[in-house]
């Protein structure tokens, strides 16, 4: 008896493709952190942290997904190595501040410019596109995503 194969909608080969991307980047993540005596969680914080002037650690766990418990450790060891600075926010004193120290910033610096690293590898990536495939894709991004965000913000109404 043969079995129905299952047949491949376009859904499916987006969820393929954004797995094989994931997975992909996640290993240079994984190695770039890595080399740089990072841990994976340490790492994120400190590039969502560089991307602003200051941020809460409340929102840094809200755009990264980590657990709190996770988040806290790798802000802990980051802030023990002089990589972060922390205060607390002026009108909040149970919410901390996260702001990227100049140690950090030569680090993030210094891996951003590593020959083989996710930057560079990213950004190598980028130059096979042309402009208009490059902003696209981002749009594309853009439109996927925020369709997931209204669906999970109806889910939890």
């Amino acid at each position: 008896m043969d079995k129905e194969k299952t047949p491949i909608t376009p859904g499916i080969k987006l969820l393929r493709s954004f797995a094989r991307v994931n997975k992909t980047m996640t290993k240079f993540v994984q190695q770039t952190a890595i080399a740089n005596g990072l841990s994976v969680p340490q790492y994120t914080v400190l590039l969502t942290v560089a991307s602003e002037k200051k941020i809460t650690q409340k929102t840094v766990g809200e755009r990264t997904f980590l657990p709190k418990s996770t988040l806290s450790q790798a802000v802990e060891v980051l802030v023990q190595e002089g990589l972060l600075k922390r205060q607390q926010v002026e009108d909040n004193r149970r919410e901390m501040q996260l702001i990227l120290s100049d140690k950090g910033l030569t680090l993030l610096k210094a891996i951003h410019q590593q020959e083989g690293g996710v930057h560079q590898l990213s950004e190598k990536a980028v130059g096979l596109l042309t402009d208009q495939q490059f902003e696209e894709l981002l749009e594309t991004h853009r439109t996927i995503a925020s369709y997931f965000e209204t669906q999970n913000e109806q889910g939890e109404s």
